[in-house]
């Protein structure tokens, strides 16, 4: 058991490292009727639209194929206002039998930030071994649960990504282990358990997943829900990001909330800022950082002030980011909060504030700071630890909170 998880951990590290460094090759983008939303969807949230086999590469040079049974699918969920949506994704089941206890459970994996444009899906990523969470995913593969990931609303479909959108991001989350559920190709339980894990941007999914669980997917056996780096409040996150090496970030989620609220941002720009934002949502993750990187947002308003004080203080803006806000609403199941005390781009200081927000609402919260360098180390640390918890979750343990130490970590 200590090789694998070395192994495991040897994988992990050298990924990350990789995807960091910005090494990875990015696919082309490609006009894929797959992914065309139909004029009538189904009726219920969840419902698969179509899927089609496809493939899991963990390399970019496709030497590597993880030998699951893995199908690409479109499934009905509903955008932030309630209106009915098609979200891409990929359903991975392992083809070894389950021998744990129970039904073989489904993870709803939320990833990471991939970027804005169509071809920086997971389900497109994947098939080309670009994606850069492929070995965190292959972790849970090889645990032997079946695994969902979600493109989220926009990215593989037509329309920008609605980056950082709270809510359809719980959506897509939570409707994609339904269409997982129901997706007879994948040979998956119907009604089994379930669990959510996400880091970054899939933490902060992961977390609207945990508060939204209860009203929007009252049915799914939800045991528990994983998250590390957790944007829950975006505003200290924002002036964080902004003239630093992940300023690229800031662009996604400017453009991402305009386009889930629908406002143009454009007049807010100056040329320049136009030319650099349009640059990124063009680009994958590993493509737009060296872009983008250790640009002061100043530079590319168009009254010469930082996009942190247009969001603070204009007030459609400002209602835009304080709607982003997690932590308001009780998780009901128990929920794990990873978050490295070095992290250069989500603050420690919001993952705790998350942690104490819903330890007051008597949540069953266990917050666990690591010391991994920088927000790639943080993700690379959190990960034995989230592995270990779900399965805990999965073999029916008790979850232990440690809120009464949240003051003290």
């Amino acid at each position: 058991m200590t090789f694998r998880l070395s192994r495991r951990l040897g994988v992990l590290a050298v990924a990350a490292g990789v995807a960091a460094a910005g090494l990875l090759a990015i696919p082309s983008a490609s006009a894929q009727p797959f992914y065309e939303t139909p004029t009538t969807l189904p009726a219920n949230n969840g419902d698969v639209i179509r899927s089609e086999p496809s493939i899991f590469y963990l390399d970019p040079i496709n030497l590597i194929k993880i030998d699951a049974n893995v199908q690409r699918i479109l499934y009905r969920s509903t955008d932030r206002t309630g209106k009915a949506i098609a979200i891409s994704g990929t359903v991975i089941t392992p083809k070894s039998a389950w021998f744990g206890v129970g039904e073989r459970p489904i993870v709803g994996y939320a990833a990471g930030t991939q970027g804005l444009a169509d071809h920086c899906a997971p389900s497109r990523q994947l098939t080309v071994g670009t994606e850069y969470e492929g070995p965190f995913v292959l972790g849970l593969i090889t645990r032997g649960y079946g695994v969902v990931l979600t493109d989220y609303q926009g990215l593989g479909t037509e329309g920008m990504h609605t980056y950082m959108n709270r809510v359809v991001q719980g959506h897509a989350v939570l409707d994609s282990i339904r269409a997982a559920q129901r997706l007879p190709a994948a040979g998956l339980p119907a009604n089994g358990p379930v669990a959510v894990h996400g880091y970054s941007q899939g933490g902060g999914a992961a977390a609207s997943a945990a508060e939204l669980a209860p009203t929007y997917a009252p049915e799914l056996k939800l045991k528990g829900v994983s998250m590390g780096a957790v944007p829950a409040d975006l505003s200290p996150v924002a002036r964080t990001l902004d003239g630093s090496l992940y300023m690229a970030f800031l662009g996604y989620a400017t453009s991402g909330l305009a386009a889930g609220y629908g406002i143009d941002i454009d007049p807010y720009l100056n040329a320049t800022g136009k030319q650099v934002f349009a640059d990124v949502a063009g680009k994958c993750t590993l493509e737009a950082l060296p872009a983008a990187a250790f640009k002061k947002s100043a530079t590319l308003t168009a009254d010469g002030k930082p996009i942190t004080e247009l969001l603070a203080t204009n007030p459609l803006f400002k209602t835009v980011i304080d709607e982003q806000r997690i932590g308001r609403i009780k998780p009901t199941v128990p929920v794990l909060i990873s978050h490295s005390a070095l992290d250069d781009v989500i603050p420690y200081s919001v993952g705790k504030t998350l942690a104490s927000n819903w330890c007051d609402k008597d949540a069953n919260v266990r917050l666990a700071p690591n010391l991994g360098p920088t927000h790639v180390g943080g993700a690379v640390a959190s990960y034995p630890g989230a592995f270990a918890w779900l399965e805990a979750r999965f073999a029916g343990l008790p979850a232990l909170s440690n809120c009464w130490a949240v003051p003290f970590l």
